[in-house]
């Protein structure tokens, strides 16, 4: 039986997702305890009980110890199975967090796998925009093989949540690697602001052009694509994603959300000054996708290499799960401003 302590490294709910992950795909039972012990509400919130329940869905597992602000549990993994999957987290949580628990899983399947995940929170904080997930982790993994198609029905806000995704993914059992060494020269940058029923107040348009208007103030002309949603009747809200694209197949990405209180041109600033960030640095994979690509590289048929701003809290527990749980094999090497990490084929 697999044992991991969720109080280790960032003793986050990453520990917990990613640990279901890869019990999952190796077909090994997991025992996980101290889950979020040191958050101020420690245990299974509702989008981390949601995530494990819709990861035994996909595999058969058995599970005890899953009810809320539990902080240990027993999961038992079966075979992964195509088919339709459906998860409600009934709050705000993350639904890309959500995702980021199931698709390494789903990769791995007999056949291809619709995820239908209602009741949550599309663009939500602490936790990667729906845009972001669409536009920069996805490509990333359909360079790498995985072929995935994401629908975004109803935008979901805090606090009410009610937003509303469908993935489909299909499985891919021998994984391209990322080979990323070299930034190359920008060839475009481009956005998309969303508001959902504030087109009165011209939301979208305010976040979009104090990204555009930043970013001409430092060379960088971006064209950023307006949408006023009208999805969610229940819960208003907003959000701005970036990209850059150079041409050596680089993606890197940069999202905001609005709050209460939070002006616009607020949100379209602080996108634009972090995209900034990773474009003046030249760093090959951005900071937040950076550890999301980890349980992919593991799997690779070759070894993979990026190069990244810093080994955040998120890349550095990603890791080291990944080398606990797989054997994975990873070296990280200083370069001048940069990180190169490399993922090397497991023995």
């Amino acid at each position: 039986m697999l044992e991991v302590n969720g109080e280790e490294k960032s003793g986050s709910g990453t520990i917990l997702r990613l640990a279901i992950a890869f019990s999952s795909i190796l077909g090994e039972e997991l025992h996980i305890y101290n889950i979020r012990k040191r958050r101020a509400k420690p245990g299974l919130r509702p989008q981390h009980l949601e995530a494990v329940l819709t990861a035994a869905k996909i595999c058969g597992a058995k599970v005890e110890g899953a009810v809320l602000n539990s902080t240990e549990l027993w999961y038992s993994p079966g075979k992964i199975r195509s088919g339709r999957i459906t998860a409600s987290i009934g709050t705000a949580g993350s639904i890309p967090m959500l995702l980021m628990t199931t698709m390494p899983i789903c990769v791995h399947s007999d056949g291809q796998i619709i995820l239908d995940i209602s009741q949550g929170g599309t663009d939500v904080k602490n936790a990667p925009t729906i845009n972001y997930i669409d536009r920069i982790l996805l490509p990333t993994l359909r360079e790498m093989g995985i072929r995935t198609w994401l629908e975004v029905k109803r935008y979901g806000y805090y606090p009410k949540g009610n937003g509303e995704v469908s993935l489909t993914i299909d499985p891919s059992h021998k994984l391209k690697p990322v080979k990323l060494e070299r930034f190359g020269e920008i060839i475009r940058v481009e956005g998309v602001s969303v508001a959902t029923f504030l087109e009165d107040r011209r939301v979208a348009e305010r976040q979009a052009k104090s990204a555009e208007e930043y970013l001409e103030k430092n060379g960088i002309e971006c064209k950023i694509t307006v949408v006023n949603d009208r999805s969610n009747r229940i819960q208003k809200g907003s959000s701005l994603l970036l990209r850059a694209q150079t041409d050596s197949g680089v993606i890197l990405g940069a999202d905001s959300i609005g709050e209460i209180g939070k002006p616009s041109e607020e949100v379209g600033l602080e996108a634009a000054r972090s995209l900034l960030r990773e474009i003046e640095g030249r760093a090959t994979v951005d900071t937040h996708l950076s550890d999301m690509v980890i349980p992919y590289l593991t799997f690779c048929d070759e070894n993979s290499v990026f190069l990244c701003r810093e080994i955040t809290e998120h890349l550095d527990t990603n890791i080291w799960l990944a080398q606990r749980m797989l054997g994975a094999r990873f070296e990280i090497e200083k370069k001048t401003n940069l990180y190169q990490v490399k993922c090397l084929l497991r023995e």
